[in-house]
């Protein structure tokens, strides 16, 4: 019986899933990201292969319907795909490569991670959360379970119309969010938004560097922020990003500007300061050591493919 019913569920993600494909061709027509008709969702669309490259993505669900992505961090990887879905439970630069062709192109959902939702479901999940003091990946990926593409079925008919949206939306993303807290590896996620805790900490602090990053910011007023020693901190830090507090700021003025370059046209000179470097040229020489481009080609190469990543 019980395995009958695992083939029926089986038969029913088959028919499903080229609805799905079809439905995010029709929401998602040019390549890059696009934002949805729904706040917190946006369609990522990728028309071919692209090689390993650094990214950076805030705490985020991201489903793929078609195509595979790989992330590649701390001496792991991790393949989100038609059959699973990543979650980045804090912000995190680490690196990417796609899986795609012209005629089956990368088509997917980033649903970002609302810090509110998630600590109001956080409210009954308090038996789930008691920190044992293990060491959690700040990212996973997880089989797609028959509840949660049901869920995100629905999230995508919905996002067909404007009015579906925003009046049923706000209500899929709740149950997508609860899913996934509760699903096989959401334990991660659930301690990033509990109330005390090691990842909690660390996760507090990555905050607050993605609202000042700009600014100087030294570790002993981030191990403060976060309540610890400044070896623990550090200990702690490196654990969650497996790069050092100095290094993380590093990489995130580095993402914003490239960003900035690329979607703002920013020229270098002008985002070097924008993203708090005193020297243009110190600059140009992390920017280059970092994604392997200067900042020109950078912008050039990341227009081209419309800064997907």
């Amino acid at each position: 019986m019980l395995a009958k019913a695992v083939d029926m569920t089986d038969e029913l993600l088959g028919l499903r899933h080229p609805r799905m494909v079809a439905m995010i061709q029709q929401l998602a027509t040019t390549e890059g990201y696009s934002e949805s008709a729904l706040s917190g969702v946006t369609f990522m669309r990728c028309n071919g292969a692209l090689a390993r490259m650094p990214a950076l993505y805030e705490p985020s669900i991201v489903i793929v319907v078609q195509g595979t992505k790989r992330g590649f961090h701390d001496g792991k990887i991790y393949t989100y795909d038609a059959n699973h879905y990543l979650v980045v439970s804090v912000p995190l630069p680490f690196e990417v490569e796609t899986q795609a062709t012209a005629e089956e192109p990368l088509l997917g959902l980033i649903i970002r991670v609302d810090f509110a939702l998630a600590a109001e479901l956080m409210l009954n999940l308090k038996e789930s959360v008691v920190d044992h003091g293990e060491i959690l990946p700040p990212l996973f990926a997880s089989r797609v379970e028959a509840k949660l593409d049901d869920a995100i079925f629905r999230l995508l008919e919905i996002l067909e119309s404007p009015n579906d949206s925003k009046v049923l939306g706000p209500s899929i993303i709740k149950e997508i969010t609860y899913r996934v807290l509760t699903g096989e590896q959401g334990r991660s996620l659930r301690l990033a938004f509990s109330s005390d805790n090691y990842l909690s900490r660390v996760a507090k602090v990555l905050k607050l560097i993605h609202s000042n990053y700009h600014r100087a910011l030294d570790v002993a007023t981030l191990a403060k922020e976060a309540n610890m020693s400044v070896p623990t901190f550090h200990a702690h830090f490196k654990s969650v990003t497996s790069s050092t507090p100095i290094q993380y700021i590093k990489a995130i003025r580095l993402h914003h500007a490239r960003l900035l370059m690329i979607r703002k046209g920013v020229n270098a000179s002008q985002v070097s300061a924008m993203v708090g470097y005193e020297s243009p040229s110190q600059f140009s020489r992390e920017f280059k050591r970092y994604f392997g481009r200067t900042p020109v080609q950078e912008s050039q190469y990341g227009q081209s493919i419309l800064s997907l990543s």
